[in-house]
């Protein structure tokens, strides 16, 4: 189903394993222009000192609204955005937006969180074709923000040259990834010859199109092992 009722949400991050975690619709990050940048804003209420903006892949529009007094947005099997409520545990909380190559709204929604919770070391994170946002994103946003997590990135990812950036970056694959533009060999590449952090996910199960969610290019069977693994690395920063 494309699109999840806010109070079915609550119900899936506590059986994903986030008890706490709460969805909200924020609308109060604006642009310097003054346009609105709408996010899913999930967190258990605790005080954090880090956040995970979270892109999907695909067509990445999530539109997140209300409707009926319900929220609403897409891409909810995403793996990112279906892995919300496990990011937003302990000292984090997330972010799920609209996939942007726009400087200017990513750091709207960094101000909009830290204008909420304080000084925060945000991530940015795609997944599949989302991580061609994060890569563009890269360079504009060096030094913005505390760094870019590009999850079953596209072929693209072994040009990427981090060394010479502020940024943190971590390449996450499965080993098993059988999906034609997302090789993990793209992202052993980056590691290979720039030393770029790489993260490689072992096990679950695979089902139906090789792009898709329900795949091992979707983490599926081991999405708690993949977020749990990437916010350490987040945590093993400065």
């Amino acid at each position: 189903m494309r699109f999840l009722v806010g109070g079915l949400i609550v119900l899936m991050c506590g059986h994903a394993g986030a008890a706490l975690a709460r969805d909200e619709l924020s609308t109060s990050a604006r642009t310097a222009a003054g346009d609105t940048v709408p996010y899913v804003l999930t967190s258990t209420g605790e005080a954090p000192r880090y956040a995970v903006i979270l892109m999907p892949g695909g067509g990445g529009q999530m539109s997140p609204r209300m409707e009926n007094g319900k929220l609403v947005f897409g891409f909810g099997g995403n793996f990112l955005i279906a892995s919300r409520g496990l990011f937003a545990t302990g000292p984090f909380v997330a972010a799920s937006t609209d996939v942007t190559t726009t400087p200017d709204r990513i750091m709207a929604i960094v101000r909009d969180l830290e204008s909420r919770y304080g000084k925060l070391s945000v991530y940015v994170a795609g997944t599949s074709k989302s991580t061609e946002a994060t890569i563009a994103l890269s360079k504009p946003l060096d030094g913005l923000v505390a760094g870019f997590i590009h999850i079953s990135s596209v072929n693209g990812i072994s040009g990427l040259d981090p060394r010479n950036l502020k940024s943190r970056h971590l390449i996450v694959s499965h080993r098993m990834d059988a999906c034609r533009v997302t090789s993990p060999s793209a992202g052993a590449g980056s590691h290979r010859y720039f030393g770029t952090d790489y993260l490689v996910i072992e096990g679950g199960t695979s089902v139906g199109d090789d792009c898709e969610p329900a795949s091992h290019h979707g983490f599926n069977g081991v999405a708690k092992e993949t977020v749990d693994k990437i916010k350490a690395w987040i945590m093993a920063g400065k």
